[in-house]
């Protein structure tokens, strides 16, 4: 509703005594009320006046001159619950809507915009006033705003014009910001940190005078009543909030409020400070309000407003508010909002999901089947059987897990046979099939010491291996777990069951070089029985065949030197390998441990097995026995003991060729050949400047000892052998 001027004269009758001298017929002089930021009064000469302009001219200003007087010795009070009726001045881009809103920015880049009461008011030196206002910031991005809005009161001389948008807030410019002159208070509620202004963050309200560089300011909120806890409260929020301001001329005291709208005025103000504005005030001031558009399309609307000079402002009545526009798409009717959901899904439903359930079922079971892999049908495993044998390859299936996959414990339906299944991913197709092709070759291995490879299954990305179950797990959990320690016979029938690894180098229709030969790998059937497994890493070559130059894998600790340098993995690799697990078993240790010990070996804080019980070789025939494990006490035979540790170190001889077949091995462990004593060399040189020597590569040794026996050269060689 229109405001009122009171306790004599309303604002509608002074706009109308106004609307009166500006639209008389014929006049000499007309009233220009322009809005560059403050409204201002301009009398200019348009004609010659007539024989009756002195009447007009005398009558005109006699009407504004009453005016005047009216406001100057009456207290003002108006308020406006809407603006279209309200005959705000207007300059820029500041616009009232067809629903009531101020409009005080755009879409419009960087422009100025002011909407100010429409006459000033006259100030007096002891005049206090309190005004309130309903805002509210809509950008269009929801976490973006340019800068914000501000109250202000203004001299009616000041010249808003030459003020600039943005951050200026349409108040002042680069050169005029401070300047004492402008006279001008304003309360800036800015979305926007301006360091130039010193601004403490991109949500405030602060209260300046002459300048953006605020007296005082806060963050934006205000405090609970209830509980008197600071409320956030985001300024560029696109909801409505309320204003308080008020000056008390007496204290020379500014007060703050800030609230959601239709919430109550806060008893603590947001913020209090103390300033004399009978200096700053003219005596004649336009008050409303000044903001400047930015590059961020962001809108800033006054919903309702009042003011009072020397009381309290009225109160607004949020019933009869206008409301802001809608943001965004129309909003449904919460019926068809609701309905249409569910008669879409139902349909959807209705119409695919017996189809999406048999598609998800064959994609559970999907596999990858290729011409080439009809030959190969006999050892192929389907994958749904695989899948009901592990229960879907659940965590309480899984045996345990290593560098090239994990292993679950699986029992086949129909057959109930228990087995292990390996799953090893696979990404490149580039040799798949000379793999799978090697994979079911091995399957064909049959020897008591030897995991049985049952077969295959291939599916999406992963390749899966299926062995035989063995029960009692690796050897390498009973070595280095804690739990009972197993006993010398038991040790020694696990090494003689290299006899499997004598199958697959001499005895089998090709060579087959394991190259992964640990403990890990070496698993326990029912009887304790050892059986080498893992295959996943295994080639194999004709009888007689040079050995290909493969991918250097393996595992720390078993790789032969040479393997390191030509890529080239042979028979003879295996063995060195075999000798590493052989001092594994005997000794109890890793080939490679983190723990520094007196007696080691070679140039880093590192122990190495072969090097330790070479230092007790060294020391005697008699001390090399001090090696074997400390668990087993004194229930083993030295003489095996001594046996096992010596053919463990001519296994490790860095020559390749002076390393001994595996047939040779099996002779020294059944007792059927004299284990030779070892070369002189390794009295009197180490182990690191053996390998040096024979291998004359520097450094070899040092890549071998690099790492922990865990840790995996790992390339499992689907690119080839």
């Amino acid at each position: 509703m229109a405001g009122s001027l009171q306790p004599t004269v309303t604002q509608a009758k002074l706009n109308f005594m106004q609307h009166q001298v500006l639209s008389t017929p014929n006049p000499c002089v007309a009233c220009d009320l322009r809005t560059s930021a403050a409204v201002k009064v301009e009398v200019t000469t348009r004609q010659a006046c007539s024989a009756r302009a002195p009447c007009f001219l005398l009558a005109s200003l006699l009407l504004l001159l009453l005016a005047q007087l009216l406001v100057a010795v009456a207290g003002v009070e108006f308020a406006y619950e809407g603006f279209p009726a309200a005959g705000l001045a207007l300059d820029g881009i500041a616009s009232v809507t067809p629903d009531g809103l101020l409009l005080l920015t755009n879409d419009t880049d960087l422009n100025l915009a002011h909407a100010f009461h429409p006459a000033p008011l006259r100030f007096h030196r002891t005049s206090s006033f309190s005004t309130t206002f309903v805002f509210a910031i809509v950008s269009e991005l929801a976490d973006l705003s340019t800068s914000g809005f501000a109250f202000l009161v203004a001299p009616t001389s000041r010249d808003l014009s030459s003020a600039m948008a943005a951050q200026y807030l349409g108040l002042f410019n680069g050169s005029d910001n401070g300047d004492a002159r402008n006279r001008v208070f304003a309360v800036e509620l800015d979305t926007v940190r301006n360091p130039e202004f010193a601004d403490m963050n991109d949500n405030h309200v602060g209260v300046d005078v002459n300048s953006l560089n605020s007296s005082a300011a806060a963050m934006a909120g205000y405090y609970d009543d209830a509980t008197g806890a600071f409320r956030n409260l985001s300024l560029a929020s696109r909801e409505p909030m309320q204003v308080w301001v008020d000056y008390d001329a007496a204290a020379t005291e500014i007060t703050v409020a800030l609230a959601p709208a239709r919430s109550p005025r806060p008893r603590r103000p947001l913020l209090t400070t103390r300033i004399d504005l009978s200096m700053v005030v003219a005596d004649t001031a336009h008050v409303g309000f000044s903001s400047g558009s930015s590059i961020v399309l962001c809108k800033h609307y006054v919903l309702g407003w009042s003011f009072s000079l020397d009381g309290p402002a009225p109160a607004l009545d949020h019933a009869k508010l206008p409301t802001l526009p809608r943001i965004g798409p129309k909003p449904q009717s919460k019926t068809l909002a609701v309905a249409l959901p569910i008669v879409t899904t139902a349909a959807v439903l209705a119409a695919v999901g017996i189809g999406l359930l048999l598609l998800r079922r064959r994609l559970r079971y999907a596999e990858l089947r290729e011409d080439w892999e009809v030959e190969f049908g006999p050892h192929r495993f389907a994958f749904k059987d695989l899948y009901y044998a592990t229960a879907g390859f659940k965590d309480k299936r899984l045996l345990g897990t290593g560098g090239f996959g994990s292993v679950y414990r699986g029992v086949l339906p129909g057959s109930r046979t228990e087995v292990a299944v390996k799953r090893v991913s696979h990404e490149s197709r580039q040799g798949l099939r000379e793999f799978i092709a090697e994979v079911v070759s091995i399957g064909r291995l049959r020897h008591r010491n030897l995991v049985q490879l049952l077969g295959y299954c291939r599916r999406r990305g992963e390749l899966l291996l299926v062995y035989d179950y063995m029960p009692h797990s690796s050897l390498d959990k009973h070595l280095h777990w804690h739990g009972p320690a197993l006993d010398w016979a038991q040790r020694l029938r696990i090494i003689r069951g290299a006899s499997g690894l004598l199958y697959m180098h001499e005895d089998w229709e090709q060579v087959v070089i394991h190259r992964d030969i640990k403990a890990s790998n070496v698993l326990l059937d029912g009887e304790m029985n050892g059986r080498l497994g893992d295959f996943g890493l295994a080639r194999l070559y004709d009888h007689g065949a040079d050995p290909q130059t493969t991918h250097v894998v393996g595992t720390m600790g078993y790789l032969a030197p040479e393997l390191v340098r030509t890529g080239k993995a042979t028979t003879l690799s295996d063995v060195f390998a075999f000798g590493a697990f052989l001092l594994e078993v005997a000794c109890g240790r890793r080939p490679i441990e983190e723990e520094e010990e007196e007696d080691v070996y070679g140039d880093d804080d590192r122990f190495v097995l072969a090097d330790w019980v070479l230092g007790h070789w060294r020391n005697g025939a008699i001390t090399i026995t001090r090696a074997v494990d400390a668990k087993l006490g004194t229930g083993y035979d030295a003489a095996e003991a001594d046996t096992v540790l010596r053919l463990g170190l001519t296994c490790l001889h860095p020559s390749p060729a002076a390393r001994p077949s595996m047939k040779q091995v099996m002779q020294y462990l059944d007792g059927s050949a004299t284990l030779p004593k070892l070369p002189p060399t390794y009295v009197t040189v180490n182990m690191l400047a053996a390998m040096e020597t024979h291998q004359g590569v520097l450094g070899t040794w040092a890549v071998w000892r690099s790492a922990s026996s865990v840790a995996t050269m790992s390339d499992i060689g689907l690119s080839g052998r």
